[in-house]
C-alpha cells in the first residue's frame, strides 16, 4: 500500500511540475532560512560549554548604586586585590585568575606589529580548557618572560607551528625585550567568549597587589571557581562582607571627595556573559553578542516558514478539483477517509523531504553570505550534532505535518457521487484560503516596512551633519606621544603642500567638581590649540587654545555646551572647574558648540578640553587634514615621515569618516539580513497569491464564459479578477501597518537621534505590496480573460 502510495505522489509531481516546483521551491528556502537561524542559535547558545565544570566559573561584577539603592551601571572589572582576598576569606572560592588584555609592540626583523595580548595569571590554562599543541600548560607562564602563542600566530612569525623555545622580541617599558616561547595554544574554538593569540603572564609585585587602593580600582578580569554546590546568592553576600570590612579605609577617602555611590559585588555565570546586555567584560576581553540579532533572525525564518506552509496549503486546494475524480473513483473501490488522509499526507512529506534535501543545498550556498552578515565561520559541518540533528527532524515533521494536515482533511472529504459525476464545485467564499493569504501579505508588508524603516535610520545616521568636518581627515595613532615628539611630527609633516594641518589629542578620565560637592565624570579630552580648527567645530562663546597665551595650557580650559547645560552655568567664560585626579583649578575661556564625538548611539555628553600642561602628559594620536584628492602623494609621505621619526613603533592610519561608518557596521549588516527576509518573503507570498488566483480562476471560468458572451471586454475580466486580490491585499495592509508602525517605532527608540515612521514610508510600502500582488496575479487573470468562452460554456 505505501509504495503504492509513494508512486501516486511521484507521478503526480512529475505530471504537475509547475506547481511540484513552487512548492518544493517555496518551502527550500523556508527551510534553509529556518537551519541556519538554528545553526546561529545553536552556536549562540553553546559559547564556553566546552570547559571543564564552566558552570562552576564566574565573573566577578560590581553593580554601582545610587543612595537610593538604584542601579548605576554595572561593570566586570575589579582591581588586583579581589581575587587572592575573595579566596583568602570565602571558602566557597576555589581558586581566582585574572586577565587583562592589552596591545604589545612585537618586533620580527626590522618589521615592528602591534599585536592584542592578554595578561594572566600561571593558572589560565587550569582555569579554562585552551588545549596546548606544544608545551606544558601547567608551567607555560610561570616564568617571567615566557608567552603562549596561538598556532596562527606561530606560522605567521616562524613558520612552523612548532615554535617552542623560539624567542620573540616583544616591547615593555620602552624597548623590546626577548621573550621565550613555552607553549603554543590551538585555535580557539569560534564560540569561545575569550579570543587570544599572545599570552604573557600577569607579574604585579606584591606591594602594588596588596595597596588598599586595588578595592575600588578597575584594573582587570577577575573569574573564580566555586566548589560544587555552593550557593551564588551566599557567595554575593560574603564578598560584599569581606569588600565592606577591608575597604573601610580607602571608601572614606572616596566619599570625602562627595562620591555618594556604593559597590555591590556579584557573580555573573561564565556562560552568560556572551549575551549578556547587563554586565560586561570590559576592556575587549569577552566576545559579547546581542540576543536582539537572534530574535531577529528567528522572526524572520518563522514569518518565511509560515508563508511557505500556507502557500503549501493554498496550492493544494488550488488544484483539487483536477484530483476530484481520483478521489471519487478511490473512495468507490473502497479507500477510507483515513487512508485518504494518509496518502495525501505522505505527498506532504515526500515534498517536505525533497524540499529539506533542497534545502541543504541552498543553506550551504547562502552560508558564506550569512557568515559574513553575522561576523562568525560557522560551516555546515557544525551541523553534526545530535540535539541539532533532533532538531532539523522535528523540523521537518511539524512542516509536513503544517503544509499536509489540512488539505488531507479537504480532500479526503470530497463527495465520490459528485466528483465522478461531474458535480463538484469549488463553491463558497474560500474564507480559509483568503485568510491565509492576508496573513501572508500582512507578514510581507510588516517585513517591507521594516527594511524601509532600517534603510532610513541607516541613511539617517550615516548622512547627518555631525557638528564638524570629517571629510579628508587621516587618523595616525601613536601611544604615549610627548609634546616635543607632537611638535616635530607636525613641522615635518606640514613641509608637504598637500598636507594642510596636522593636530595631537588624546583621551583621559577625569573627576571634576563644580559649585558645592558635586561630583562629575565629563569626556576629558587632551588637545592643542589645532585641534578645534582642523575638525572645524564652531566656538559659540570665548575663545580657543592660543600661542599667544602660554598659560593656556596650565590654567585654562574648554567645555562644550552639554557642559554648561550640566553645570547650570549662565555664564561660563571664567567659571571654575577643579579637578579631582590633578587637583587643579583651570578656568574656562571658550565653549564649542556641541558636535557627535561618539557614536548617534549616544546623547551628546558634557565635554571638557585641556591642554597638555607638563612633560608628564602625552598625546595619543593625530589628526592628519589633507587636500582633497590628495591621497596618493600624501598617505605615503605620512607614512615615510612617521617611520623615520619612529621606526620602532607600528604604523597605521584609517580615515576619520570611514571610521564613523564603521561605528554603524551592524546596522549596515542587518540591513542586508532584512533585506533578504522581506524579498524572500514577498517572493513566497507572491506564489501563493498565484496559487489563490488560479483557485480563482478554476471557479469562476464559466462565469467568465458568460460575461465574454454577453460583451465583456478583456480588460474587465482582468481587472474583475483582480478586485478580489486588491480586497484582500487591502487587508492585509490595514492589519500589518498597526503593527509593523509599533515595532518599528519601539525599535527606533533605542536610538536618541533617529528617522521618523511618517506617512510616505506607509505610501511606499502600500504601493510596493500593491504592485506586486498586481504582477503576481495578472498573468493567470490575463490568461483567463483570453480564453475561449465557448470551452467554458461546454465544461460542466
Amino acid at each position: 500500500m505505501m509504495v503504492s502510495y509513494f508512486k501516486i505522489a511521484l507521478r503526480y509531481l512529475a505530471k504537475n511540475k509547475i506547481y511540484s516546483f513552487i512548492n518544493v521551491a517555496g518551502l527550500s528556502l523556508s527551510l534553509s532560512c529556518a537551519m541556519l537561524m538554528i545553526l546561529y542559535t545553536k552556536d549562540e547558545l553553546s559559547f564556553d560549554t566546552f570547559h571543564k565544570d564552566v558552570n562552576s566559573i564566574y565573573l566577578i561584577a560590581i553593580d554601582v548604586r545610587q543612595p537610593d539603592g538604584s542601579s548605576d551601571w554595572k561593570m566586570g572589572v575589579t582591581g588586583f586585590l579581589h581575587g587572592p582576598r575573595f579566596k583568602a576569606t570565602v571558602p566557597e572560592i576555589q581558586s581566582y585568575l585574572r586577565l587583562s588584555p592589552s596591545y604589545k609592540d612585537i618586533k620580527l626583523g626590522d618589521e615592528v606589529q602591534s599585536q592584542k595580548i592578554i595578561l594572566a595569571d600561571t593558572n589560565f590554562f587550569s582555569m579554562f580548557q585552551f588545549p596546548l599543541i606544544h608545551g606544558n600548560s601547567k608551567t607555560a607562564l610561570v616564568q617571567p618572560n615566557s608567552v603562549v602563542i596561538s598556532q596562527d600566530v606561530a606560522i605567521k612569525h616562524f613558520g612552523t607551528e612548532d615554535a617552542l623555545n623560539k624567542i620573540i622580541l616583544i616591547e615593555s617599558e620602552g624597548q623590546f625585550k626577548p621573550y621565550t616561547v613555552t607553549g603554543v595554544a590551538k585555535r580557539c574554538p569560534q564560540n569561545s567568549s575569550i579570543q587570544f593569540e599572545v599570552l604573557l603572564p600577569l607579574a604585579i609585585p606584591i606591594e602594588v597587589e596588596q595597596k588598599i587602593d586595588n578595592w575600588v580600582d578597575d584594573n582587570v578580569n577577575t573569574f573564580v571557581r566555586l566548589s560544587a554546590g555552593s550557593n551564588v546568592a551566599t557567595v554575593n553576600a560574603k564578598m560584599q562582607q569581606v569588600f565592606e570590612s577591608e575597604s573601610k579605609e580607602v571608601m572614606n577617602r572616596v566619599r570625602s571627595t562627595g562620591f555618594t555611590q556604593s559597590f555591590h559585588h556579584q557573580l555573573q555565570s561564565f556562560t552568560d556573559i556572551h549575551l549578556s546586555q547587563e554586565i560586561i567584560a570590559e576592556g575587549s576581553l569577552i566576545n559579547g553578542s546581542n540576543p536582539m540579532y537572534s530574535y531577529i533572525l528567528s522572526g524572520i525564518a518563522l514569518f518565511i516558514l509560515i508563508i511557505a506552509c500556507i502557500n503549501f496549503v493554498n496550492l493544494t486546494i488550488a488544484r483539487s478539483v483536477k484530483r476530484a475524480r481520483e478521489i471519487g473513483i478511490r473512495k468507490v473501490v473502497g479507500s477510507g477517509r483515513q487512508q485518504l488522509i494518509g496518502q495525501f499526507l505522505g505527498e506532504s512529506f515526500l515534498l517536505c523531504c525533497l524540499s529539506f534535501i533542497s534545502a541543504l543545498f541552498l543553506a550551504k550556498l547562502l552560508l558564506p553570505f550569512f557568515n559574513s552578515v553575522i561576523n562568525k565561520e560557522l560551516s555546515l559541518s557544525y551541523l553534526m550534532d545530535v540535539r541539532l540533528i533532533v532538531s532539523y527532524l522535528i523540523l521537518l515533521i511539524v512542516t509536513g505535518l503544517l503544509a499536509g494536515f489540512y488539505p488531507a482533511i479537504v480532500l479526503s472529504g470530497y463527495n465520490p457521487v459528485q466528483t465522478l459525476y461531474n458535480q463538484f464545485r469549488l463553491s463558497g467564499k474560500n474564507y480559509l484560503q483568503r485568510g491565509l493569504v492576508i496573513f501572508q501579505f500582512a507578514l510581507a508588508t510588516f517585513m517591507i516596512l521594516a527594511t524601509i524603516t532600517i534603510y532610513l535610520q541607516f541613511d539617517y545616521l550615516t548622512t547627518k551633519q555631525l557638528g564638524f568636518d570629517p571629510d579628508h581627515i587621516v587618523g595616525v595613532p601613536k601611544r604615549n606621544l610627548s609634546l616635543k615628539e607632537s611638535a616635530v611630527f607636525r613641522d615635518e609633516l606640514l613641509k608637504n603642500p598637500e598636507i594642510e594641518s596636522v593636530a595631537p589629542f588624546g583621551h583621559d578620565m577625569t573627576v571634576l567638581k563644580l559649585t558645592g560637592d558635586r561630583i562629575y565624570n565629563p569626556t576629558y579630552e587632551i588637545v592643542d590649540e589645532n585641534f578645534i580648527d582642523i575638525l572645524k567645530i564652531p566656538i559659540v562663546l570665548g575663545r580657543n587654545f592660543s600661542t599667544q597665551f602660554p598659560s593656556d595650557s596650565i590654567h585654562s580650559v574648554l567645555v562644550n555646551e552639554a557642559f554648561v547645560k550640566m553645570a547650570g552655568w549662565t555664564n561660563p567664560i571664567g567659571s571654575e572647574v577643579n579637578l579631582f585626579n590633578t587637583k587643579e583649578k583651570k578656568v574656562v575661556i571658550g565653549v564649542v558648540k556641541d558636535y557627535h564625538f561618539q557614536s548617534l548611539r549616544e546623547i551628546i555628553g558634557p565635554q571638557l578640553f585641556s591642554a597638555i600642561s607638563n612633560t608628564d602628559d602625552h598625546y595619543q594620536r593625530w589628526l592628519v587634514r589633507i587636500k582633497p584628492n590628495s591621497e596618493a602623494s600624501s598617505l605615503p609621505f605620512i607614512e615615510k615621515t612617521f617611520k623615520k621619526l619612529f621606526p620602532l613603533t607600528p604604523y597605521a592610519y584609517e580615515f576619520y569618516d570611514e571610521k564613523i561608518l564603521q561605528n554603524y557596521e551592524a546596522e549596515s549588516k542587518w540591513k542586508k539580513v532584512i533585506l533578504l527576509g522581506a524579498s524572500m518573503t514577498i517572493f513566497i507570498a507572491g506564489i501563493g497569491l498565484f496559487g489563490l488566483s488560479i483557485l480563482t480562476a478554476e471557479r469562476r471560468f464559466k462565469e467568465i464564459g458568460i460575461r465574454k458572451v454577453l460583451g465583456a471586454s478583456v480588460q474587465y475580466v482582468a481587472l474583475t479578477l483582480s478586485k478580489e486580490f486588491v480586497q484582500l491585499i487591502s487587508i492585509a495592509l490595514l492589519i500589518a501597518m498597526p503593527i509593523a508602525y509599533y515595532a518599528c517605532s519601539s525599535w527606533l527608540e533605542t536610538y536618541p537621534y533617529r528617522t521618523n515612521v511618517g506617512p510616505g514610508t506607509f505610501i511606499l510600502t502600500g504601493t510596493l505590496v500593491v504592485i506586486i500582488a498586481l504582477a503576481t496575479t495578472s498573468f493567470q487573470s490575463i490568461k483567463t480573460a483570453l480564453s475561449n468562452p465557448v470551452e467554458s460554456l461546454r465544461r460542466d
